[in-house]
């Protein structure tokens, strides 16, 4: 069991280790890798034939099909047939012979042409077919830019995977991570936001000293962070489209773990104020007001809200160990416990449909990523590594992105909500944690 004095001493040596210095957003040049670790045990065969070119030059300025290849490959549920064993390349549906794909037993077919309209002006036609049957699923039809068309791509593989799962893609959102990197003989920590395959990373925030806490806005616009800038402890809102940031809270004491109500205008954050002990606040953004949800002798910290921003969830020490607890969003309410299964649970994040909580759970000894069900409090255990922490759904609900450690190096991790597809996701250069998944972005 791990005291609270442990639990507590751990909390503020990685809280009072950030004095940041940031950065305006620029581009970065070390990406993540996605490596399938263990996918569902019979993925589904199909064929994405490379889309035809239609333009100027001989080649399409991006290649889509290889990209939806990419993405769906390694979501862990289908596998993709290599082009040199495909029996013919079909663009168009009149080229399409069933039987031919039926042979080498594929189950989904996908073929498609990318046309250059005009300068900068592109179209996507693609389709989706049921080979058994011999029929079509799906056809559309995308425009794009030049710069877009990775963006349409990815829209592609969430419809296609949308139409075979029932379930939304999230191929199209993003992920926020902290980078630790040696530069020069200086270590340098980067808060960076990337597509959710590691592509395009944007340095948010950049620093010798560690950073911490990403959390995403509801519009998936905005991130806040916790900043230690002229050894003050602070709280920032930062627009990513712009780089503009505000610091919302720099309190006496303790200011860590910010999170967005669902509606974007409160934080929910732990303060410890002039008392030295760390509570549950809600932060009225437009208004600076200021609520206190806990007040307890224990540490009560790593708020996050219920889908519909009536209430939060919070770990606290209160019961002699981190167990998570619940408190309506309001000055006076009684908190309830939550989980009771095992001495240590930590950290929750709701998953978008408010049925399940991801924590981190202690496992003889092993600390992992479970599932708690906040009504009953099961629990189940879905990673399987020591040092497992910082969970974050997706926002299709079907995957946590997660922070572990491999060969004493720090890595993200995820693992489907049904403990069948487990991805290392590993950074080129460096080393990664506190990952924070996107909501799905609004247009």
């Amino acid at each position: 069991m791990v005291s609270m004095r442990t639990f507590q001493n751990l909390y503020c040596k990685k809280l009072f280790a950030c004095l940041v210095s940031l950065s305006l957003v620029s581009s970065v040049t070390a990406q993540l890798r996605v490596e399938i670790r263990r996918g569902v045990e019979r993925p589904v065969p199909m064929a994405i034939v490379p889309f035809s070119w239609e333009g100027l030059g001989s080649v399409s300025p991006f290649n889509v099909s290889g990209l939806v290849t990419e993405d769906l490959g390694q979501s862990g549920r289908f596998a993709p047939m290599d082009v040199r064993d495909m029996v013919s390349l079909p663009s168009l549906p009149e080229d399409v012979r069933f039987q031919d794909w039926q042979i080498v037993e594929v189950d989904y077919l996908v073929i498609g042409r990318v046309i250059e309209d005009t300068f900068d002006a592109y179209t996507i036609v693609f389709q989706l077919y049921d080979v058994l049957r011999g029929e079509p699923i799906v056809g559309y039809r995308l425009t794009a830019s030049g710069a877009e068309l990775r963006t349409a791509s990815h829209r592609i593989s969430d419809m296609i995977y949308e139409e075979l799962t029932g379930l939304p893609g999230v191929f199209g959102t993003s992920i926020a991570y902290v980078s630790e990197q040696q530069e020069n003989n200086e270590t340098r920590f980067r808060l960076i936001v990337s597509d959710a395959d590691g592509a395009n990373p944007i340095v948010v925030a950049d620093s010798p000293e560690p950073l911490m806490s990403p959390a995403w806005s509801p519009d998936g616009r905005r991130i806040a962070y916790v900043s230690f800038e002229g050894a003050q402890s602070s709280i920032y809102i930062q627009t990513l489209r712009t780089g503009d940031r505000e610091r919302v809270s720099a309190r006496a004491g303790i200011n860590g773990a910010p999170v967005f109500s669902p509606d974007g205008t409160r934080l929910a954050l732990t303060l410890s104020r002039s008392e030295g002990n760390s509570d549950i606040y809600m932060l009225e953004l437009a208004t600076q007001v200021l609520t206190r949800l806990t007040q307890h002798s224990a540490i009560d910290t790593e708020a996050v809200w219920a889908p519909d921003g009536e209430s939060i969830y919070f770990t606290s020490g209160r019961a002699g160990g981190p167990q998570i607890y619940q408190v309506a969003a309001m000055a006076g309410a009684r908190a309830q416990r939550v989980t009771f299964e095992g001495s240590y649970n930590a950290r929750p994040r709701i998953s978008p449909g408010g049925d399940r909580l991801a924590v981190v759970h202690e496992d003889r000894g092993n600390y992992r990523i479970a599932l708690v069900d906040p009504d009953t409090g099961l629990t189940q255990i879905l990673s399987t590594g020591q040092q497992d922490e910082s969970p974050s759904f997706a926002p299709n609900g079907a995957l946590i992105i997660y922070a572990t450690q491999e060969g004493g190096r720090g890595v993200l991790a995820s693992v489907s909500t049904d403990g069948r597809i487990h991805q290392q996701i590993v950074s080129v250069a460096g080393q990664v944690r506190e990952p924070a998944w996107s909501p799905f972005p609004r247009i």
